[in-house]
């Protein structure tokens, strides 16, 4: 049994254009009491295209413990909360995994809207294979990172990565390094966007068009699974 009648909602927002959110999504959050958001002045232009009056709170990495403990007092006390990102599913890499496993904890309601992620529009549209694929987001930047990658090298499902900007042609050589210069590979960056742009080809190859042309927004690099000989 639920201990009370609130619950926490994680919300999907769009990942880059506004006509991504759908319409459950822009009435759950009407119907919130409180909306805790990643950042509130990115939200807070969401929130006033679709005319979402509803108090914003700050839910970041900086005070997400601190917040966690208010979230759950709140919906104990039978108040509608809703959780966002800046952009896709909470809790995919963003916050909101902590709060989700405390209203849980405390056996108060938890529900998760379908909506934006970045991963699935990359994946599907790389030509690699989608049944079967890991999720690593992003690697770590120094402690691990080698052992990680070391361990992928010999995974057999399409590997699905995050990166920025500044780091990509760096982690493209690491990969080539570690998985193979013609493993296949494709990058997406800006989904969803006017300068959505996805390059396809091996490691190499793709290396080596982002050294030549500067990298520009977030992306996600789908990496081709090793084959068995």
């Amino acid at each position: 049994m639920q201990a009370s009648c609130g619950k926490l909602f994680l919300v999907p927002t769009p990942i880059g254009n506004l006509k991504d959110m759908t319409f459950r999504a822009v009435e759950v959050l009407k119907s919130c009491d409180y909306v805790y958001a990643e950042d509130t002045r990115t939200s807070g232009i969401l929130f006033k295209h679709y005319e979402i009056n509803v108090p914003l709170r700050s839910f970041h990495i900086h005070n997400e413990h601190e917040k966690i403990e208010e979230i759950v007092r709140l919906v104990e006390d039978s108040k509608t909360i809703g959780l966002v990102s800046d952009a896709g599913t909470p809790a995919i890499s963003d916050p909101g995994f902590l709060a989700a496993r405390a209203c849980i904890e405390k056996r108060l309601t938890v529900e998760a809207l379908p909506g934006a992620t970045a991963f699935v529009p990359a994946l599907v549209e790389s030509g690699l294979p989608c049944d079967k694929f890991c999720f690593e987001g992003f690697l770590p930047q120094k402690k691990g990172r080698k052992t990680r990658l070391e361990f992928l090298g010999n995974e057999n499902r399409t590997l699905i990565f995050y990166e920025s900007p500044y780091r990509i042609v760096k982690t493209l050589d690491e990969f080539a390094g570690y998985f193979g210069q013609d493993r296949l590979v494709s990058v997406s960056r800006e989904l969803s966007k006017i300068y959505h742009q996805t390059i396809r080809g091996t490691i190499t190859e793709v290396k080596e068009h982002f050294e030549k042309n500067t990298p520009k927004g977030e992306f996600v690099i789908i990496v081709e699974g090793k084959h068995d000989k």
